[in-house]
């Protein structure tokens, strides 16, 4: 499993609304695409404006090749690309060891 992580700062004042977007664009976009198996968004204590997403796909492929060049990325960015200010940083990571607590 492959876990992409999109590091993503949002425009003053607009939380709810982002966090209302996220959520709709992954229940309505994200969660159609081929091998992915999750997802988890955290808001920032010290810094408000900024978000990690953090996604669960089977493979890397599933992400930069299947949904982000297939029309679902399109769909995806016009629901939570407007909240932006600026690019996401996006980075993808394999699992080396992990506890047994629960999530």
């Amino acid at each position: 499993m492959i876990l992409e992580i999109a590091d993503i700062r949002i425009q003053p004042g607009q939380q709810a609304a982002f966090e209302a977007a996220i959520q709709h664009g992954v229940a309505t976009v994200a969660s159609r695409a081929q091998g992915m198996r999750g997802y988890k968004v955290n808001r920032c204590i010290e810094s408000p404006e900024r978000y990690v997403l953090q996604i669960f796909w089977d493979r890397l492929e599933d992400h930069t090749v299947g949904f982000r060049e297939g029309p679902l990325f399109a769909q995806w960015r016009a629901i939570v690309g407007p909240f932006f200010a600026a690019p996401p940083l996006v980075e993808h990571f394999e699992l080396v060891a992990k506890s047994q607590l629960p999530e």
